[in-house]
């Protein structure tokens, strides 16, 4: 039987040691956030633009002056693509609980899209 054994070299960590942290993971941590903030940003705007084109569309379709199909099947296809990209643009910038809500956003608005083709 081999034995093996591990040499540390230098003191032992005691309780109150204080690890410094070096001035590239300090910019890195302030990039990091940055992107993270600038994520949020896009997603709150992807959002903004959901919440006021999709009822803007459904309303000029069914009681604008003439019925349009395309128009229902615009907002329909906005109904899903716009939460979806919420989604994307969280998860890709580490956002992961955002992303996965948008996620389930997306997946909650399919039947609604789906029932406003069939109205059109």
């Amino acid at each position: 039987m081999h034995d093996v054994t591990l040499e540390i070299e230098g003191p032992p960590l005691t309780r109150g040691a204080v690890v410094h942290r070096t001035a590239q993971e300090k910019r890195d941590d302030r990039r990091a956030a940055a992107r993270r903030t600038e994520a949020a940003l896009h997603v709150l705007l992807v959002t903004l633009v959901w919440l006021v084109s999709v009822p803007f569309l459904l309303g000029w379709a069914l009681l604008g002056p003439e019925r349009s199909p395309g128009t229902l099947l615009f907002a329909a296809l906005l109904t899903v693509v716009l939460p979806f990209s919420g989604a994307v643009i969280a998860t890709r910038n580490g956002l992961y609980f955002t992303g996965g809500a948008y996620a389930m956003l997306t997946l909650a608005m399919v039947l609604p899209a789906i029932s406003m083709v069939r109205a059109g």
